[in-house]
């Protein structure tokens, strides 16, 4: 059983820096995951994410005497790999995705119906291809990685207002996309209940309209 360091992140990167064999390691061990899955889901292709990682990896290992403790180690590490997916992304446009993973409850499809969340993450991942690189970017970070404005501004090396801007632009191209996710059509020969209208029109069973 492999016993994690319990150093904290900024000792681990100083000792790496001093010529600890192990410290980086200790550290992309402890952070790996999360970095994996910013990457996989700015890129929105598992190939184009585990290149980018490997290279951001490999610069955060030869620049770590370049951290200078104005942001978590975290922070940093992130920042390279958001800036590694974005070369990627900028180098493979042309070339098809496979599904972002589902990460997002808002839309009302079945939970336990695996073919109804497959297509709901090929309309999601095909929607977010049709965005500019900095609009995606910005929007993965705030609605499917869950970070906070401040934090995604670090991250990017932006002001919050663009952070914000961006994310307001990209939402704008992606409502006609994805808003008949939301609200799909009820076929004309199936009643609708109660409970169901209310729900699409957003309103509590009972309501008047």
């Amino acid at each position: 059983m492999t016993v994690e360091d319990p150093r904290p992140d900024a000792e681990l990167l100083a000792a790496h820096v001093s010529g600890d064999p192990t410290a980086f390691t200790s550290l992309v061990g402890r952070h790996r995951d999360r970095l994996w899955a910013v990457a996989l889901r700015t890129t929105g292709d598992p190939e184009d994410a585990a290149d980018a990682l490997q290279d951001a990896l490999l610069k955060a290992h030869r620049s770590a005497d370049s951290f200078r403790g104005d942001a978590q180690v975290t922070t940093w590490l992130h920042r390279i790999v958001v800036n590694a997916c974005l070369d990627r992304m900028r180098r493979a446009k042309s070339r098809p995705t496979v599904p972002l993973p589902e990460h997002d409850s808002a839309h009302p499809i079945e939970p336990s119906d695996p073919l109804g969340r497959r297509e709901l993450a090929w309309e999601i991942d095909r929607a977010l291809r049709t965005l500019p690189d900095d609009q995606r970017a910005a929007l993965v970070l705030i609605d499917v990685e869950g970070y906070s404005v401040e934090e995604a501004a670090q991250l990017l090396d932006i002001p919050t207002g663009t952070v914000k801007s961006r994310c307001a632009r990209a939402r704008a191209k992606l409502v006609p996309l994805l808003d008949h996710l939301r609200n799909p059509p009820e076929p004309d020969d199936v009643p609708v209940s109660d409970e169901r209208s209310a729900h699409l029109t957003d309103r509590p069973p009972g309501a008047q309209p």
